[in-house]
C-alpha cells in the first residue's frame, strides 16, 4: 500500500515543529565527526534537522552547539573567536559559553546585567564513537545508548560520512531492502568462469521481518548455490540508523542517516570490530572515492561516471564496485523526497512497510506527549543483547529460522552467537567475503 501525501510529508519533513523533526530531536544525533573539530580548531558551521548551527570547542576542549546567528544583530558566529570561556562574536564582541549563556557584552555600560537576560540557542553535546553527538530535544537529554560501536576503543572503529542529495528516510529504507543486493550490487568479477546473465531472472531469497523494542529485525536467507544457504540479520534501529553484517562476525557496519534538511542528509558510516583493530588503509581502499568535503566524486552531476561497457563485462550498474556509490545512485535517483504516493509495494518490501509503521507510531507518541520509543534513561536498561548483527553459512537442509532464534537467545545469555550449532557443524562459518569489502 502506498502512502498518502500527508503521510509522506509527516515522515520526511524534519525542521523545527514538524512531526518527524520533533520525534528525531528526542534522540542523540551525530553533528560531526570528531576529526572535523580538532582541539584548537576553527568553529564549524553545520546544518542539522533544518537548523543552521555552529559547532565549536571551548578552551577546555568541550564541544558546544549554538544557533549560528548571534542574538544581538545576527552575525555569523562560525567566524567568531574561541576565547575567555566561550565563543565571541566578531561583530560586537558578545561572548557565549557552550550552554548558550551570554558572558560578556563589551558595548554595554559598566554594571549592566543585560547579558544575564540573553540566551543563545544551545544544544548539549557528547563525544562517543568518534563522533560528536547532539541532543536537540526538550528537557533533560537521555543517556547516550551504549551500542558496541560507540563504546569500543578508537582503533576498533573507522568512521566516515557521505553527503547525500536526498531525504534521510529513503536511504535508510534501502538498508533493509533484501532484493536490491543481487541487482544493484551485482559484480561479475566475483564469479568464477564467464560472467553470468547480467540480471538474474529470479532472486532466491527468503526472509522474515519482526518488530523489536529497538526497531525492526530483518532475517534474510540467500541460496547462492545448491546445498548452501547464507543467513544474516540486518537491523533498523530507532530512529534513523541500520546495522549490517560486514564479512565476519567480529563486528559490523552502521549506516546512520542524519537529516541536514528535508532534501539532504549525511550518511555516517562506521566500520566496527569487536575483537581487534580496524585496518584503516584497508577500509580506505574499499570505500567510495570522496572529496575533502565528504562528497562522492561519482555523483548526480557526472551521472556517477556510469560506463556502458562496464555494464556488459564487470558490473550490472556500470559505476564501479563500491556499494556506497551504488546506493547513492539508487536513492538519490528517487528524487529529493521520494513520492511514495506513486509506489507499488511488493511482498519483498515488508521491512520497509514496518519501518514506516513504527516511525508513524513514534511520531504519534511524541505528539501525544509521550516518550519516544527506544529512548534510554535507565542505566540498567542501557544494553541491547537482542540487537544482534550476524551472518553465517548453513547447510541447505538446516532449519535456518530455528538456528537464528538460537543465535538471539545465545546473545541474550551473554554467549558468543557464533558458537550456536558448533557441535553439529552448523553456524561455524561466517559468510564468504570474496571482495574483501569491509563495509557495505
Amino acid at each position: 500500500m502506498s502512502l498518502t501525501q500527508e503521510e509522506n510529508d509527516t515522515l520526511t519533513r524534519v525542521g523545527p515543529g514538524t512531526p518527524a523533526g520533533e520525534m528525531l530531536r528526542r534522540y542523540w544525533q551525530p553533528a560531526a565527526l570528531i576529526e572535523e573539530l580538532p582541539t584548537g580548531g576553527a568553529p564549524l558551521p553545520i546544518r542539522l534537522l533544518g537548523e543552521d548551527l555552529v559547532l565549536f570547542r571551548d578552551e577546555q576542549g568541550y564541544p558546544g552547539l549554538l544557533g549560528i546567528h548571534c542574538s544581538h544583530r545576527g552575525a555569523d558566529l562560525s567566524y567568531g573567536r574561541v576565547e575567555d570561556g566561550g565563543l565571541r562574536c566578531i561583530y560586537h564582541g558578545w561572548l557565549y559559553d557552550i550552554a548558550g549563556r551570554c558572558l560578556e557584552q563589551p558595548g554595554e555600560p559598566p554594571g549592566s546585567s543585560f547579558h544575564k537576560r540573553v540566551r543563545q540557542r544551545a544544544y548539549p553535546c557528547r563525544e562517543a564513537g568518534g563522533m560528536i553527538l547532539a541532543y536537540m530535544g526538550p528537557d533533560e537529554p537521555p543517556l547516550v545508548p551504549a551500542y558496541e560501536f560507540l563504546t569500543v576503543a578508537d582503533e576498533q572503529r573507522y568512521n566516515s560520512k557521505i553527503f547525500q542529495e536526498c531525504n534521510y528516510l529513503q536511504a535508510n529504507e534501502g538498508n533493509l531492502d533484501p532484493v536490491h543486493v543481487p541487482f544493484l550490487h551485482r559484480i561479475y568479477a566475483r564469479h568464477n568462469g564467464p560472467p553470468p546473465s547480467p540480471a538474474p531472472q529470479r532472486v532466491d531469497i527468503t526472509f522474515d521481518v519482526e518488530m523489536t523494542d529497538w526497531g525492526v529485525r530483518l532475517t534474510r536467507m540467500d541460496h547462492p548455490e545448491p546445498g548452501v544457504s547464507h543467513a544474516r540479520f540486518t537491523n533498523f534501529v530507532f530512529p534513523n540508523f541500520s546495522a549490517i553484517p560486514a564479512g565476519s562476525n567480529d563486528g559490523y557496519t552502521v549506516n546512520w542517516h542524519v537529516p541536514i534538511d528535508d532534501e539532504h542528509h549525511w550518511k555516517y558510516v562506521t566500520v566496527f570490530r569487536r575483537d581487534g583493530p580496524v585496518d584503516p588503509e584497508a577500509v580506505r581502499r574499499n570505500r567510495a572515492d570522496l572529496t575533502d568535503g565528504y562528497r562522492l566524486r561519482r555523483n548526480r552531476g557526472n551521472r556517477y561516471g556510469q560506463d556502458r561497457e562496464e555494464m556488459r563485462t564487470k558490473t550490472l550498474l556500470g559505476i564501479g564496485t563500491d556499494f556506497q556509490d551504488h546506493d547513492a545512485l539508487a536513492t538519490e535517483g528517487e528524487g529529493a523526497i521520494q513520492d511514495r504516493t506513486q509506489e507499488h509495494l511488493a511482498s519483498s518490501d515488508r521491512a520497509v512497510v514496518m519501518i514506516r509503521h513504527q516511525l508513524m507510531q513514534a511520531i504519534r507518541q511524541v505528539q501525544s506527549g509521550g516518550e519516544a520509543p527506544h529512548v534510554v534513561r535507565d542505566p540498567a536498561a542501557n544494553h541491547f543483547p537482542s540487537l544482534v548483527v550476524f551472518g553465517t553459512t548453513l547447510p541447505e537442509s538446516a532449519d535456518w529460522r530455528q538456528h537464528m532464534r538460537e543465535v538471539i537467545a545465545a546473545s541474550e545469555r551473554g554467549e558468543d552467537p557464533a558458537s550456536v550449532g558448533a557441535d553439529s557443524g552448523e553456524g561455524m562459518h561466517p559468510m564468504p567475503n570474496p571482495s574483501g569489502r569491509v563495509w557495505k
